[in-house]
């Protein structure tokens, strides 16, 4: 297993190298600027359009408001309670700080990826709407870009069945018996069951569970961490400063400015931020395409919103539970990880106990929750990522595979399961699953990220016609009537 890891920490660590930091970052910079800082700027509008997109008003598949929900689902998981620790526990608290800029700017390549997904979406023989990074990459960017579509959906497949199953399936049957003491088969079975009377149900069933467990499970955990943060709120003035100090190199343990430990920083909080929100990644506009919304500007609005609640809200509520309440190992600070020659420690590694820590000292039972959160929040994932690698799966072998690909899904969580039982580190089995989810996300970013730069002038262009009618809809009416009437008058009498 240690050559394993080995092997997959190289490969990972040059996915994730500077190139991959530069295009992601860099993409949701051009576009933020491109859109003149529109996703900032119109937040509360956004949400606005969320409440309205609760009927539907358009052709599709879910009501917008679902579409948003089933995003969430896969992205609203176990990122957000061990992936922000384990960032933390390795990259130390600048991991925060760059995980919030990733989502600063990630909100307009979310509302990009939103925009073009609707725009490009097909409709396959069930009538079903059917969209996503290899459908506006094979119909936006030309039949010699097939190929790109194609590789995007090989990678969201394997992504799908890595990071949106195995790894949430292993974290919650790994915390439920460290916390509980449940054998992993039954933990494992029961969310076999459960997932199986959902995903076979298709979209439509995965977004009406979405619709309902989502907004409940963010909220209850929001409340419940702000709880934690103002039971330490002493402590939070010196961890936002911490955030910030690490986030550009500086730590004690350095001596002062260290490029490794900035480095460490950046790529642990946008590794793990993309891991949470899937801002560029491609896999959120799957969902996004099926909503019931012919405007593809408003429904790239209610995308962007994914981004904000999940890392703005929930993984900062996570981040500063941790911080103000000083669970990290001491072998875990950032700076002596990043000059250390010998790899990082595992107990670093181990996600969830560390947010289960934090919760637990602020309150009785607080560990208990975390791990029911996390119960919750991995099974909606595993519901979400599966509509994810059914298209990806569609798009390269047909209808035909929809349900057998399915009922894959469903024995990928038996696998999952199974897998704990291969060893008795489970610290390093985990460790090396996070590795290659890292790495599976890189993959699948890159095709995504190419086309959203090759089609931001369209996005740009949609969005300043979106806007310009908002601000004047009497001249765009009158537009619409003079067109109305010329096709009146085009018509042969009789």
């Amino acid at each position: 297993m240690e050559n394993i890891t080995h092997y997959v920490t190289i490969v990972n660590d040059f996915v994730w190298g500077p190139p991959m930091l530069i295009l992601l970052l860099g993409t949701g910079l051009y576009l933020t600027v491109g859109l003149g800082f529109m996703p900032l700027r119109k937040i509360g509008f956004a949400f606005g359009e969320l409440m309205k997109g609760r009927k539907s008003e358009g052709e599709g598949d879910v009501t917008p408001f679902q579409a948003l929900m089933t995003a969430l689902s896969s992205t609203i998981g176990t990122g957000n309670i061990a992936g922000v620790a384990v960032a933390i526990a390795i990259g130390g608290p600048g991991a925060l700080f760059w995980m919030w800029v990733t989502a600063f700017v990630g909100m307009a390549t979310k509302y990009a990826e939103g925009v073009l997904a609707v725009k490009y979406r097909e409709i396959d023989h069930r009538g079903m709407r059917v969209g996503g990074p290899m459908y506006y990459i094979k119909n936006g960017m030309g039949k010699m870009w097939i190929w790109l579509g194609g590789l995007f959906a090989i990678f969201g497949m394997l992504a799908g069945l890595g990071t949106g199953n195995a790894i949430q399936t292993a974290e919650v049957v790994r915390t439920v018996h460290e916390t509980y003491g449940v054998e992993f088969a039954v933990t494992g079975g029961i969310i076999a069951l459960l997932a199986g009377l959902v995903i076979l149900g298709g979209i439509k069933r995965i977004a009406a569970v979405a619709e309902k467990i989502v907004p409940l499970m963010a909220g209850t955990y929001i409340v419940v961490g702000l709880i934690v943060v103002v039971v330490n709120i002493g402590a939070v003035p010196d961890a936002l400063v911490r955030i910030v100090s690490n986030a550009f190199g500086f730590g004690a343990a350095a001596g002062g400015f260290s490029g490794a430990l900035l480095m460490l920083a950046m790529q642990r909080g946008v590794a793990r931020g993309i891991f949470s929100n899937e801002a560029g990644q491609g896999s959120a506009p799957i969902a996004h395409a099926a909503a019931q919304n012919d405007d593809p500007v408003d429904q790239g609005i209610i995308a962007m919103l994914g981004t904000f609640i999940d890392t703005i809200m929930v993984c900062s509520i996570t981040g500063f539970a941790i911080l103000t309440s000083g669970v990290i190992p001491a072998e875990c600070d950032a700076g002596l990880i990043a000059l250390a020659a010998d790899g990082i420690p595992e107990v670093c590694n181990t996600g969830a106990p560390i947010t289960a820590a934090a919760f637990g000292s602020a309150f009785p039972f607080g560990d208990q929750f975390v791990t029911i959160a996390l119960a919750i929040f991995a099974f909606t994932t595993i519901l979400g990522w599966s509509y994810y690698g059914e298209r990806c799966a569609e798009y390269l072998f047909g209808e035909k595979i929809i349900m057998p690909f399915r009922w894959i899904w469903i024995a990928m969580i038996v696998a999952a399961t199974m897998l704990l039982y291969a060893g008795d580190d489970l610290t390093t089995l985990m460790n090396t699953v996070w590795l290659t989810t890292d790495t599976l996300t890189g993959l699948m970013a890159a095709p995504n990220l190419i086309a959203l730069l090759a089609l931001s002038p369209l996005v740009f262009k949609l969005t300043k016609e979106y806007f310009a009618r908002l601000e004047n809809p009497e001249p765009a009416a009158e537009a619409a009537a003079s067109e109305a009437s010329d096709e009146d008058a085009d018509k042969p009498e009789g």
